[in-house]
């Protein structure tokens, strides 16, 4: 197109007219155009290669969100699964939590009537065991009470193989007493009144003060170190007052024995 106007030009070397002049410009232009025109096709091949590459890398771009999205969407179920799992777990811990209370509860107060049931046992054994203890100290103490008055008479009998043979027999029933815990025990003449081991046969009378023992009516007991009844005595007054062997003589009956404590144990 730049030969064709330079020959339109060549052959009119005088002034181009308009005719001439147009048709140079034009194949100037379309010279001109031409010879971009491998460029521009150029660019806009470059420009879709681009934008292809682009598209690839998008589309490979949007393959590995999609697989993203695929593993997101897997995790998600699966810690759907796991939270429900958990919230089973959950219950079904709550529930034998519930289950471990209640029974908890339910031993406990089986513990508890068990313990009362026992407790009330026990306490009927122990107030069995004690009745029984009171009824064979009340007979142990008795049967000493008579090997004392046995003692006491051959005493005033003055003859001496009684008196032996009466003093060997109640240190031997004394002996055995003791070996459960039963300590009988007198008061010495002259020996001082004590109100908390002594009691006077004068029902209604208080020892004066300094009031001493004149004998021994009857023996005190002490079971497991316990006073269980205090030793029967006639104070020294009272003997001075009375005719010489009246005590021996008199017809009347021995004057009565204070009881024992309860429980003795």
């Amino acid at each position: 197109m730049l030969g064709l106007a330079y020959f339109i030009y060549h052959q009119n070397r005088q002034a181009l007219g308009h005719w001439e002049l147009a048709l140079a410009v034009l194949c100037v232009a379309v010279g001109a155009l031409f010879a971009i025109t491998p460029f521009v096709l150029e660019y806009r091949a470059g420009l879709k290669l681009a934008e292809s590459a682009a598209l690839t890398t998008v589309v490979a771009q949007m393959r590995n969100l999609e697989t993203l999205a695929a593993h997101i969407s897997g995790a998600t179920g699966q810690w759907q699964e796991v939270q429900q799992q958990a919230e089973k777990t959950s219950v079904g811990a709550r529930e034998i939590a519930d289950r471990m209370a209640g029974e908890m509860r339910a031993f406990t107060e089986f513990m508890q009537r068990a313990n009362e049931s026992e407790k009330a046992t026990l306490r009927l054994e122990v107030d069995k065991l004690r009745r029984a203890e009171g009824d064979w100290l009340q007979v142990l103490v008795r049967i000493l009470d008579h090997t004392f008055a046995l003692h006491q008479g051959a005493l005033r009998s003055g003859q001496a193989n009684v008196i032996a043979q009466l003093a060997h027999f109640q240190n031997v029933c004394h002996d055995a007493a003791r070996r459960i815990g039963l300590v009988p025990f007198a008061a010495m003449p002259s020996d001082p009144f004590d109100p908390q081991r002594h009691q006077s046969i004068e029902d209604g009378v208080k020892p004066a003060e300094g009031a001493t023992v004149a004998e021994t009516v009857a023996p005190g007991f002490s079971f497991q170190g316990r006073l269980i009844r205090p030793v029967l005595v006639r104070l020294a007054a009272s003997v001075r007052s009375a005719a010489p062997g009246e005590a021996a003589e008199s017809g009347n009956p021995q004057p009565e024995l204070p009881k024992l404590e309860a429980n003795p144990g």
